[in-house]
């Protein structure tokens, strides 16, 4: 049995009996982040946040929102933005924070990929973080099933029948995700449950995952250099902070963190008073309608380009291309043959690799938004065909890349 003495304090005696100085030590004070880093390193504590304020402002709306096909859409609609006090409030900051989180999570991703962020032992924090990109995404489709809009209803009808999967005609699955032929009151049922239980623990889990695999190889840096970090922890411990390449994470790295959130929140609040209607279709302020079809179906923009990938194949191919986007992320550090954990700048053809896909991506989501018609169907196909070219191409390369 472990050994207690009397405490001094309750810190003595909580400490005793969870170790909290050496959880703060391991955690916090004594894990190192490298000078040589920007601003684009905080955007794990922006999404950090943003996550909070979407859990704080869901519980407001939580208490008010009725998850019944008859009465979700007044309940939104009327009784949160029209007769609850400041409840329009929350639901722009709900919908605000739901559409960033994806833009911080796309600048987030593609800041990992410029820097090699997921190479050299730093694997599992590329697939743990592309795993929260996977919950992050189901917690956005349950959640923008909830207010039964007209858009709502018919993206869910869209996305669960994908799982039929084209010609192997598995309607029962289908049927079975739904709990109905159609979406109705089952279907809302499960997606609030989804939406408001199940997938943030989940996400919560997720985060706890992905900064524990933060912590053994440590974060990568804007110059792709080696850091012995036993030794540079050393002098900083050691008083001799001025030449140590790392600082702690608290308080010196969050104090940074913490100006990059301040500047966000302004850009975040300003969308919130004066620019809401972005992250709000039109179309969903029209009741669900299972007799109605909108003219043009499509889903949020952050999911536009895997949308765009989809559409101008026939429907087999199209649902092969579209299972290839949601999985070929997780593939990176497996088909990037490089041993170079550096800026792409520095990476020869992987330069350009990375300045086609991210552009590629800008197009399809643009394509993913208008009408597949003429020169839009022709721009979007060419797009898709060119997602795929540049993923099968990597290996090769990446494989001959010289050692930097």
């Amino acid at each position: 049995m472990a050994h207690f003495t009397k405490a001094t304090s309750l810190h003595d005696w909580l400490n005793q009996r969870m170790g909290i100085d050496t959880v703060r030590r391991v955690m916090a004070t004594e894990y190192w982040i490298p000078k040589n880093i920007n601003f684009l390193w905080a955007m794990g504590m922006v999404l950090a946040i943003t996550f909070g304020i979407l859990l704080i402002s869901g519980i407001f709306l939580l208490m008010y929102y009725q998850p019944n096909v008859n009465l979700a859409f007044d309940s939104v609609n009327y009784t949160i933005m029209q007769e609850v006090g400041y409840g329009w409030l929350w639901r722009h900051v709900h919908g605000v924070a739901a559409s960033v989180v994806f833009l911080i999570i796309y600048i987030h991703m593609f800041t990992g990929i410029y820097y090699g962020s997921y190479k050299k032992g730093r694997e599992m924090i590329w697939i743990s973080g592309m795993l929260l990109f996977v919950a992050f995404s189901a917690e956005a489709f349950s959640g923008y099933m909830l207010p039964w809009g007209q858009m709502s209803y018919w993206a869910g009808m869209v996305i669960t029948n994908l799982f039929s999967g084209g010609s192997l005609h598995a309607d029962g699955l289908v049927e079975w995700i739904r709990g109905d032929y159609v979406p109705a009151q089952a279907f809302l049922n499960r997606f609030f449950m989804l939406h408001v239980l199940l997938i943030p623990l989940a996400i919560l889990g997720l985060i706890g995952l992905h900064f524990g695999a933060l912590r053994i190889p440590h974060v990568n840096n804007q110059d792709g250099e080696e850091i012995d970090f036993e030794a540079e922890a050393a002098k900083y411990k050691a008083g001799d902070k001025a030449n140590s390449k790392v600082i702690a994470f608290v308080n010196d790295f969050m104090s940074k963190d913490m100006m990059v959130v301040g500047i966000y929140l302004i850009f975040f609040f300003y969308l919130v008073f004066f620019h809401y209607d972005f992250a709000m279709d039109p179309v969903n302020f029209d009741p669900a309608n299972g007799l109605k079809t909108p003219t043009h179906i499509y889903p949020e923009w952050y999911f536009l380009w895997s949308y765009e990938i989809l559409r101008p194949f026939s429907t087999n191919v199209g649902l092969i291309a579209f299972a290839f986007a949601q999985v070929i992320f997780f593939a990176l550090p497996f088909l990037d043959r490089s041993p170079n954990a550096v800026p792409a700048s520095r990476r020869g053809l992987f330069r350009f690799w990375f300045w086609a896909m991210l552009i590629d991506m800008i197009i399809l989501t643009a394509m993913g938004k208008v009408p597949p018609e003429g020169s839009f169907s022709t721009i979007g196909l060419y797009a898709a065909l060119t997602f795929i070219g540049l993923w099968i191409a990597l290996p090769f390369i990446t494989k001959f890349e010289k050692k930097v």
